[in-house]
C-alpha cells in the first residue's frame, strides 16, 4: 500500500514546490560565492608584488636611485616592488604605455621625469600629461651640469663657450633625448651665449657619461655625472640649478656666469588615472618613509640631489605647473612640432 506521506511529497514536487526549494538554494549558493567574491576583491592593498616601471637604461644613476627607494619601499608594503627598464623617447615611453594600458589598481606604477611635461610641445604624444596620470608622490630633483672629460682643454665654461663658437663642427653636446631638460638647457644657453648646437640624443644618462669620457661627444649637458667628476674623471664646468651644489661648491652656476638659465627637474612616481585615493596614500606613505633610507640618501649623494618630497596633491599641482611653463620655454626656442 503506497505511504500517503509519499504521495503527498510526490504532488508537491509536481506543483513546483521542490523546484522553489532548489532555487532558494542556489540563490543562497550564489549570495555565498559573491560574499565570497568581494571578500577577496576587498583584501587590503598590495596583495601581491608591484611593478615600477623605470624609463631609463640600467647602470645610471636613476637606476641605482630608483632601485634602492624600490626595496626600502618594500619593507613598508611588504610586498615586492619590481623594477623594470624600460628607455625610450627621452624617458616618457614607460609611463606612456603605463597610462595606456595599466590597470588603475596600485600594481603598475612609473617613474616620471620632467620631459613627460615638455615632449607634447615638442612632438605628436598618445598621452595627456596632466589628465592621463595620477601622482603618488616627489622624491628627488635632478642637478643638471654642463660636464667635460677630465683631460678636455677646457677648464671653465667661458672657455668652453669661446671654442665652440670658433670650432662648432668639432664640439659635440649630448644628453638624454629630444626635448629633454638636459636638451632644454643647453639649448638655451646656445641661444643666449650665441654659439651653434651640434646635439647627439642618447637613450639613458649612463650612455652619456660613456660618450664624454670615451671622447665620442666633448660635452654633457645632462644629470648623472656625479660619481665619475669624484672620480676624477669628468670635469663639472657649470650646475645648471640655482645655487651652487653644496658637494663641488667652487662650480658656478650658469646665473652666477651672466645667463638667467637655471633646469628643474623634480622626480616622482605617478600610475594611471583613476587610481583609488586609498591606494595613493598607501603608496605615497611607503615611498615616502622609504625616501629617508640611508642607502637611497647615499645614492642622491654621489651625484649631489637633494631630496625633495610633493605629496600627490603637490605632485599634481606641480605637472600642471610644470606642462604650461615648458610650453613657453620651447615656444621661445623656436622647437617646431614634429608631425
Amino acid at each position: 500500500m503506497p505511504n500517503p506521506t509519499a504521495i503527498r511529497a510526490a504532488d508537491l514536487c509536481k506543483r513546483g514546490f521542490c523546484r522553489g526549494a532548489m532555487a532558494a538554494a542556489a540563490a543562497v549558493l550564489s549570495l555565498s560565492f559573491h560574499a565570497q567574491g568581494q571578500a577577496q576583491s576587498a583584501a587590503p592593498f598590495p596583495s601581491k608584488p608591484i611593478t615600477l616601471l623605470l624609463p631609463f637604461t640600467a647602470g645610471g644613476a636613476t637606476d641605482v636611485q630608483i632601485r634602492a627607494l624600490a626595496q626600502a619601499a618594500s619593507q613598508t608594503l611588504r610586498q615586492p616592488v619590481v623594477v623594470v627598464n624600460q628607455p625610450g623617447v627621452a624617458g616618457t615611453m614607460a609611463p606612456a604605455a603605463m597610462a595606456r594600458s595599466a590597470a588603475p589598481d596600485g600594481y603598475t606604477i612609473s617613474m616620471i621625469p620632467s620631459t613627460l611635461f615638455r615632449l607634447p610641445h615638442v612632438q605628436k604624444v598618445n598621452y595627456d600629461p596632466v589628465a592621463d596620470f595620477t601622482y603618488i608622490i616627489g622624491v628627488t630633483s635632478y642637478s643638471f651640469g654642463i660636464v667635460v672629460a677630465a683631460d678636455a682643454p677646457w677648464k671653465t665654461l667661458p672657455e668652453l663657450i669661446a671654442a665652440a663658437k670658433a670650432t662648432p663642427d668639432k664640439i659635440s653636446f649630448g644628453a638624454i633625448g629630444q626635448g629633454s631638460s638636459g636638451h632644454i638647457g643647453i639649448s638655451r644657453l646656445s641661444r643666449a651665449a650665441g654659439f651653434p648646437l651640434n646635439y647627439i640624443p642618447f637613450k639613458g644618462a649612463s650612455e652619456v657619461v660613456q660618450a664624454t669620457m670615451g671622447g665620442h661627444i666633448q660635452v654633457m649637458t645632462e644629470a648623472g655625472w656625479g660619481s665619475m667628476v669624484e672620480a676624477g674623471k669628468l670635469r663639472l664646468l657649470a650646475v645648471m640649478d640655482e645655487q651652487r651644489s653644496p658637494r663641488w661648491p667652487q662650480v658656478p652656476t650658469l646665473k652666477e656666469l651672466g645667463y638667467d638659465i637655471a633646469v628643474r627637474s623634480p622626480v616622482g612616481l605617478a600610475g594611471p588615472k583613476g587610481m583609488s585615493p586609498q591606494v595613493v596614500k598607501t603608496l605615497h606613505d611607503a615611498f615616502l618613509a622609504a625616501s629617508s633610507d640611508p642607502q637611497f640618501l647615499k645614492a642622491l649623494e654621489v651625484q649631489g640631489q637633494p631630496a625633495v618630497h610633493m605629496d600627490s596633491e603637490q605632485y599634481r599641482r606641480f605637472a600642471v605647473a610644470q606642462t604650461a611653463s615648458d610650453k613657453r620655454f620651447v615656444e621661445e626656442l623656436g622647437f617646431k612640432l614634429n608631425e
